[in-house]
């Protein structure tokens, strides 16, 4: 990560270029749905979290649901040089304006006059969300719509329109291109899967499907009356235990079903138990794989057979927990938690970009106002949002979602200020869950340094967005709140003799404890100068004393401070003690938490519960960002990869070769012990290299920036090859 002030004004330089892609978009030649920004978002994200189970019962989410609006209004303008024929596609019914005067009915299509045109639809949908899809020759609904959820309308003397003062927003739309493609209808992907084992129970029969997957049991030749009931098991202890395994369907036949059944719930799972009435007789069981499809743009391999299949099956678990949003877990939770998402965005940026996963997600998230509570109740959970947009418009370029979003990004701001005490810092209130992470013994009480570090860079990521959306005031206010606070935090935590930030100060009294959580994320925050960084690795990241970090969720960041600091060789043998040590217990799918020292079904368990443990958890994929970003080396240094640095690190593998995705094709690395290759279709980069001697290479300038360090400009379009000596 960077140190969001100190490059500020690099990004104001390049804003330029994310302002076009809103501009391109909608200039788009293909009509599309539009409905008001974030409501199909809400929409579908209440849709699909209610869709938990455990044991047929339902587990709606714990923290509070939006509706989209019932009741808005599409507008547009247009000049078109003849007439056109317009076709009229509504969920919901409307009311049409042209010209401020109104078309009576319900028409299916219009003509347009040649000239200039104000073209209005207000739509009313209660039970899911008001959306048009407009089809002409020159007008068609797109990017370019404004619509409100505000009226301030009346009506002339004259029977004409008029308006005032109401607050127009881009429209929101996504990929439902065609008039049937309806977006009340969206489905994710089916492909059929056949089982890869069946072995007889002594109650039926154990399916399993040969790794972690998530869908629709098909029942094939199924004849009879009576019942049949599925047990499943992300492993095969879960799926036998049918007194305890977390979720399960009972279903009842008449006799009159068709042969080939398919549930219409979808599951998590590798293993079923099947146990059917002996009136049921059935030939088969297979099942309807369900997916988003995403390509896998980024790529990894490397001379270490295991770092392959840990980044293979880290590629996998991403993949299974992209659905209609980025949710955490695909069997529990399967829900959509900020501090899970946030680094789902980043594993995103370097496996599939899928930029639309991204602001589904954010907006889901961000739901509506008032703002009530915290982003999931949980108070580092809002504060990841905030640098989880900054983060979108780096890798992006885009300024869309933050002009778009901007009143939502300051109300929620607004509630997160007005929940600090009298000393400025933010400490829990009632009804704030601070979380952090999962840890025994880990103090969540009182001012907690982790929390304001988080709400520091909240504060510079508004700053900036604050610049986009063209709010100078606000921006200005942001810089200097984040200021102060960061002056504060070090006043206050940082430990001058030790060297190390405290974690937490209860009614003005300093604890003596250190963990990791401030420690670490203070390193890729760049809050630390270099001394404090070199104290904080060897005093607390490399300290066994202090509270270690069982979870993937914080292991990601550990690891990345690590990284960071250089420690690639030792990060690469905790990636495979870490992660190879779930491979090593059969894991197909990295899970939500991994303790070394249990043995056997220890590993199920979480939550007192014997099977509660994810076994499938989007915060298991981190090597995905690690080896992307620290040791083929890739990133963005200004806003979608105008600008970009490499800076490749073997971490003692003899090679490596990938690819790192942007939104303009794929930066190509190879690196081993003497040479380095690299080609990118975008922007220009800064290859550095440590070298015993000077670097050569074809067609470019190496500048020596001393101490056995080298710069290597990279411009897009060209390969280039580095002989350098390790």
């Amino acid at each position: 990560m960077m140190n969001l002030k100190s490059i500020l004004s690099k990004l104001l330089l390049v804003l330029s270029i994310g302002v076009l892609l809103p501009d391109m978009a909608s200039a788009q030649s293909k009509a599309t749905w539009i409905w008001y920004p974030g409501d199909f978002e809400v929409w579908l994200s209440n849709k699909m979290q209610v869709r938990r189970t455990e044991r047929e019962a339902v587990f709606p989410p714990l923290w509070q649901y939006y509706s989209p609006y019932a009741l808005v209004t599409f507008q547009t303008e247009v000049d078109i040089p003849k007439p056109d024929q317009v076709k009229i596609y509504s969920e919901g019914p409307f009311q049409l304006l042209l010209d401020g005067v109104q078309i009576y009915g319900q028409p299916k299509s219009i003509t347009v006059p040649a000239g200039k045109h104000k073209i209005s639809f207000k739509v009313y949908n209660q039970e899911v969300l008001p959306a048009i899809y407009i089809a002409g020759n020159y007008v068609k609904s797109d990017a370019s719509w404004k619509v409100t959820n505000e009226d301030k309308l009346w009506i002339d003397e004259n029977g004409k329109a008029q308006q005032s003062g109401t607050p127009w927003v881009p429209v929101g739309s996504w990929n439902f291109d065609t008039p049937v493609n309806k977006p009340s209808e969206f489905k994710l992907t089916t492909t059929p899967w056949n089982a890869k084992k069946t072995e007889k129970t002594a109650a039926g029969q154990l399916v399993d499907f040969g790794k972690e997957t998530f869908g629709y049991i098909k029942i094939h030749g199924l004849k009879g009356k009576g019942r049949v009931a599925l047990y499943y098991g992300e492993s095969r202890e879960e799926a036998m235990d049918t007194a305890r395994c977390e979720t399960l369907d009972h279903l009842s036949f008449d006799g009159n079903q068709p042969e080939t059944y398919t549930h219409d719930g979808s599951k998590a799972f590798r293993y079923v138990q099947v146990v059917a009435d002996a009136s049921v007789k059935y030939d088969s069981i297979s099942m309807l794989y369900e997916y988003l499809p995403l390509e896998y743009r980024g790529a990894f391999k490397s001379s270490d057979q295991e770092l392959n299949k840990i980044w293979d099956v880290s590629a996998y678990t991403m993949h299974l927990t992209s659905r209609e949003f980025f949710i955490d877990g695909i069997k529990r939770d399967r829900w959509v938690w900020s501090g899970d998402a946030y680094q789902s965005y980043l594993m995103n940026y370097y496996l599939f970009f899928d930029s639309p996963s991204v602001e589904r997600t954010m907006a889901a998230l961000r739901g509506k106002d008032p703002v009530t509570a915290h982003v999931n109740i949980i108070m580092d959970y809002s504060l990841y949002w905030f640098v989880g947009v900054y983060d979108y418009y780096l890798h992006t370029g885009d300024t869309k979602f933050i002009k778009t979003f901007y009143p939502r990004m300051k109300s929620l701001m607004d509630f997160c200020l007005g929940r600090r005490n009298k000393n400025g810092f933010l400490e829990p209130l009632e009804g704030d869950w601070v979380f952090i992470d999962w840890a025994n013994g880990l103090p969540k009480t009182g001012e907690v340094s982790f929390e304001q570090m988080l709400l520091a860079r909240s504060l510079e990521a508004m700053a900036v967005s604050a610049e986009i959306a063209g709010e100078k005031d606000d921006q200005k206010e942001y810089q200097k709140l984040a200021s102060d606070l960061k002056t504060k935090l070090f006043d206050v935590f940082w430990d001058k003799k030790e060297n190390v930030m405290k974690h937490q100060r209860i009614d003005g009294k300093m604890q003596d404890i250190v963990t990791r959580y401030a420690n670490m994320f203070g390193i890729f925050f760049n809050y630390f100068t270099e001394e404090q960084k070199q104290s904080v690795k060897n005093k607390v990241l490399l300290n066994k004393d202090v509270l270690q970090i069982t979870t993937p969720y914080m292991r990601f960041y550990e690891l990345e401070a690590l990284c960071a600091m250089g420690e690639q060789d030792y990060v690469l043998k905790e990636m495979k003690d870490y992660w190879g040590g779930m491979l090593n217990e059969g894991a197909t799918s990295f899970w939500e938490e991994y303790n070394p020292n249990k043995k056997g079904t220890e590993h199920l368990t979480m939550y007192g519960r014997p099977y509660g443990k994810s076994l499938c958890h989007a915060w298991g994929a981190s090597p995905i960002y690690l080896l992307g970003k620290y040791y083929l080396g890739v990133k963005p240094l200004s806003p979608g990869y105008e600008t970009w640095a490499i800076e490749p690190n073997l971490g003692g593998l003899k090679w490596m070769e990938g690819k790192v995705p942007t939104p303009n094709g794929e930066i190509s690395v190879y690196a081993s012990t003497s040479e380095v290759k690299v080609k990118s279709p975008i922007g220009t980069g800064t290859l550095r290299l440590k070298s015993k001697s000077k670097p050569s290479v074809k067609g470019a300038k190496v500048q020596a920036l001393g101490n056995g360090v080298y710069e290597i400009q990279i411009l897009k379009g060209k390969e280039y090859t580095v002989k350098y000596s390790l």
